[in-house]
């Protein structure tokens, strides 16, 4: 697919646009990277995510695909000749899915109530915050790479230190 054109609308802390940098990494396919104000959007991101207007946007051959995830599964689809990131069989696969999907519902929202609020209420979410890794570790252990599961998690990874300082808490331990 070498004439595609391959454009990414994305604000660089976003951890859900790093799934689609991931992917497309591995994949190797270039692709324009577009850095976004969400504080003044472009009008290519209102025109390209009409429903929640915000980043990442992936935009191939004109066409977008709006959210992290759906975004993965399609370059996974799309460039299928590399590295493979959702399993072949449909059981592993709907178990990746499902991962991902866990990933999401629990960490997102853990996550950011671990950095907004403080005293017993942040305590009892810190412990749901490593009850939910404990899960992941359970379910995932020592497994290869994972691949869809594991770029679904990157960018969660790359705020744990931003967790452990305002929660004061050590996930490692």
């Amino acid at each position: 697919m070498a004439n595609d054109e391959v454009i990414l609308l994305y604000f660089w802390p976003s951890m859900f646009g790093m799934r689609l940098r991931v992917a497309l990494a591995e994949k190797e396919v270039k692709y324009e990277y577009k850095e976004e104000d969400l504080w003044n959007k472009s009008p290519l991101l209102l025109q390209m995510n009409l429903v929640h207007k915000k980043v990442p946007v992936l935009i191939h051959n004109g066409k977008s695909i709006c959210e992290s995830l759906i975004g993965v599964e399609y370059i996974d689809e799309v460039w299928k000749d590399k590295a493979p990131l959702l399993p072949c069989d449909p059981y592993e696969r709907a178990q990746a899915r499902f991962w991902a999907d866990y990933i999401d519902k629990k960490m997102y929202g853990l996550g950011k109530k671990i950095w907004l609020t403080k005293g017993e209420k942040q305590e009892a979410i810190k412990k749901d915050f490593i009850e939910c890794l404990k899960v992941l570790e359970g379910a995932l252990g020592d497994k290869p790479y994972f691949g869809f599961v594991d770029i679904s998690l990157i960018g969660y990874y790359c705020w744990f230190y931003t967790y452990e300082t305002y929660g004061n808490f050590s996930i490692e331990a």
